[in-house]
């Protein structure tokens, strides 16, 4: 009789440990665990708002930082703002360089989509299993910024047309461009309640990571490709502009800090302080390493958890 079982046996026993690693197998797959903060306690010692974990790459042979960004899933902004010396073309072969895939999870209300304007990112939360995906983007353009606000995705299209701005049909004499290697949009997407502006894939990678567009959100080939799989219309959408973030885990404090790329805050160290300030934190941190990263805008996030502070 144990023989005549054990088929069953074993495929519950995979079921259960498909059931098991199911989470596992989206986070190897790029999408990685969160803990949002118990609002009821002043610092949740449980909570996880630092996502990934940094690398380090030795540059090869006809690298740029360019090839290096899209190979790890970087936007090009990213390894800018670590070395701006280096010309992003030529890196010298043999460089080590730090590859900078950890996060701090963004402010957010509504938790589908979340894009984060300054950081040129953007999050997608599962949250039936608690993880969430995160992506580099091209935004807007001087001129023509990226909006704010919440909304939704009203629809979804494979092989777009663009259809032109009245502004830009001179430029590219028609109204509508048909889709195809030329089509700016790429090959897919998704279009958003706010009028006009959708996020979508690109017929130049290299603009990922850039100030680039005339308001939409781009995102490499591959990526808005399992993007597009993944969501679906009335999927919450939340474009924000926090060029500083504060995160937790394992009940230390981090901090990270980008550019204010569309010069929207008049003084950045004041506006950096006071969010540590509101937040309660300010005898929490290491008040003269806030300052430096508040300086350098590495985009890195860093432990800023003050010595005389155990939690």
């Amino acid at each position: 009789m144990r023989n005549a079982y054990s088929p069953y046996k074993r495929l519950v026993f995979f079921l259960v440990i498909g059931f098991l690693l199911a989470p596992f197998q989206l986070w190897a797959s790029g999408a990685y665990p969160y803990r949002l903060p118990d609002p009821k306690l002043f610092l949740d010692p449980q909570a996880d708002t630092v996502i990934g974990l940094s690398q380090e790459y030795t540059i090869k042979e006809k690298d740029t930082f360019l090839d290096v960004a899209r190979n790890f899933d970087l936007g090009f902004n990213e390894l800018e703002a670590i070395y701006p010396e280096i010309d992003p073309w030529i890196p010298p072969i043999g460089m080590k360089v730090l590859i900078p895939s950890q996060w701090i999870l963004p402010p957010a209300k509504k938790f589908g989509l979340v894009i984060n304007v300054p950081e040129m990112r953007l999050y997608f939360y599962i949250k039936s299993h608690r993880l969430v995906r995160t992506y580099p983007v091209g935004i807007g353009d001087q001129g023509w910024f990226t909006p704010e606000g919440t909304g939704s995705i009203i629809n979804k299209r494979k092989n777009p047309a663009w259809h032109i701005p009245k502004s830009l049909q001179e430029k590219y004499q028609m109204k509508i461009m048909p889709p195809g290697p030329d089509n700016p949009l790429g090959d897919y997407w998704l279009g958003l309640s706010f009028p006009g502006y959708g996020i979508h894939g690109t017929n130049f990678p290299w603009a990922v990571g850039r100030l680039v567009t005339h308001g939409c959100i781009r995102l490499y080939p591959e990526d808005v490709e399992t993007l597009f799989s993944m969501v679906s219309p009335k999927t919450p959408v939340e474009i924000i502009y926090q060029p500083v973030k504060v995160g937790f885990k394992r009940g230390r404090i981090y901090l990270e800090v980008h550019d204010d790329i569309y010069q929207k805050i008049p003084d950045f160290m004041k506006y950096g302080l006071k969010k540590i300030e509101t937040m309660g934190l300010a005898e929490k941190v290491n008040l003269e390493l806030v300052l430096k990263i508040l300086d350098e805008k590495t985009g890195m996030p860093v432990d800023i958890t003050g010595d005389q502070f155990s939690p």
